[in-house]
């Protein structure tokens, strides 16, 4: 067993140091062999063997603050060839450049392989990687793009100058910050806006135009079904069967609607988006079956007359001698389907107008 001296600060290796060749790893380092990468693979691997960032130190010549440099920058580095970036860039930062990498560690991996790609492209030092990274970070904070801003490294960089110039009353220290933030530039959309500063008075007095009101539908039940409405209940077998399908187009499914058609929209439930050709009936819930003893609610029903199966678990339309009716079958009924009961929607509760003004009455 390995002694250590009273008061020694620094952990002698553990057991766990057996599974490397510390020895070999130790030589690495001290003779400087292959490439930094394989340098802060060596690190790591002695400090996870139980190693202290100084013993590595007093053996290698690797001061504590190169080590801890090499081991991320070499992290780094892994993650990037595993984002599949260029060969420029892998061999580029093979050979030089843990100081550039070791600044992209606060990224995550897509946004590491964009900023080295950039960082190649421009020939940026560690300082410009900070930079890079720095904005990167920043801007993926925020809820959105700034107008006239993509999410590219360049423009993340153009960004942050664009700001800083935009709140200077110096004209000489604006127009040096306009300059930096064009030379980062890399949309045509963000070279437009930092140049309207070179035309704006000091002050930042300047009116922006305003954000559009842009919204997007993410869920499909925020996009209604538009479905023909039949009539009100009771109706007639005939005006059950007449009314034509609606038929939309395009994105926002937009309906041509002929012969003064009534249609109803309701929520896109995903039951709702299976019916193949649905309809709508007005009705109230006392004249469903077995409901008579019910209070008096208005009601929309959704039936998909599209050759509906029978199903145990299911209502059905029929025809009872001219009329439409609502049935359940047990079992396989005899007679036609003329469509399946998909839903029985009852319209929004809407609070008492009184009680609506004084919203502290109301029990939470």
């Amino acid at each position: 067993m390995t002694e250590r001296s009273p008061g020694n600060p620094y952990p002698n290796p553990q057991a766990n140091s057996e599974a490397v060749d510390a020895d070999a790893l130790i030589q690495l380092l001290r003779r400087k062999e292959r490439n930094w990468v394989e340098w802060g693979q060596a690190c790591q691997k002695l400090q996870s063997a139980g190693y202290s960032s100084q013993a590595v130190f007093e053996q290698t010549g690797f001061e504590p603050i190169q080590q801890n440099q090499v081991i991320v920058a070499s992290q780094v580095y892994e993650t990037l060839v595993k984002s599949g970036v260029s060969e420029a860039v892998r061999s580029r930062f093979a050979r030089t450049g843990s100081d550039i990498l070791y600044e992209l560690r606060i990224l995550t991996q897509p946004e590491r392989a964009a900023a080295a790609e950039f960082i190649v492209a421009r020939n940026l030092d560690a300082d410009g990687a900070r930079e890079v990274a720095k904005a990167m970070k920043e801007l993926s904070r925020r809820r959105s793009l700034p107008e006239g801003f993509s999410d590219h490294p360049g423009d993340a960089v153009a960004y942050q100058y664009w700001k800083l110039a935009q709140q200077q009353q110096n004209l000489q220290e604006r127009s040096r910050l306009v300059a930096r933030g064009l030379m980062f530039a890399h949309s045509q959309s963000s070279r437009q806006e930092i140049e309207q500063l070179l035309t704006e008075p000091l002050g930042g007095n300047r009116r922006r135009a305003p954000r559009f009101p842009l919204y997007r539908v993410e869920a499909s039940e925020q996009l209604p079904r538009l479905i023909p409405l039949v009539g009100e209940f009771p109706v007639t077998t005939a005006e059950f069967q007449q009314v034509g399908a609606v038929k939309t187009k395009g994105a926002f499914q937009i309906v041509d609607s002929a012969h003064q058609q009534q249609i109803v929209a309701i929520p896109g439930w995903q039951i709702v988006a299976k019916a193949q050709e649905p309809v709508a009936i007005l009705g109230n819930i006392t004249q469903l079956p077995k409901q008579e003893n019910q209070k008096s609610e208005a009601v929309l029903l959704i039936v998909d007359r599209k050759t509906p199966e029978w199903d145990a678990d299911s209502y059905f339309m029929i025809d009872q001698s001219g009329t439409l009716a609502i049935e359940w079958f047990s079992e396989q009924p005899d007679i036609p389907l003329l469509g399946q009961l998909i839903l029985v929607l009852r319209p929004k509760k809407i609070l008492d107008e009184p009680l609506s003004r004084d919203l502290w009455q109301i029990d939470e």
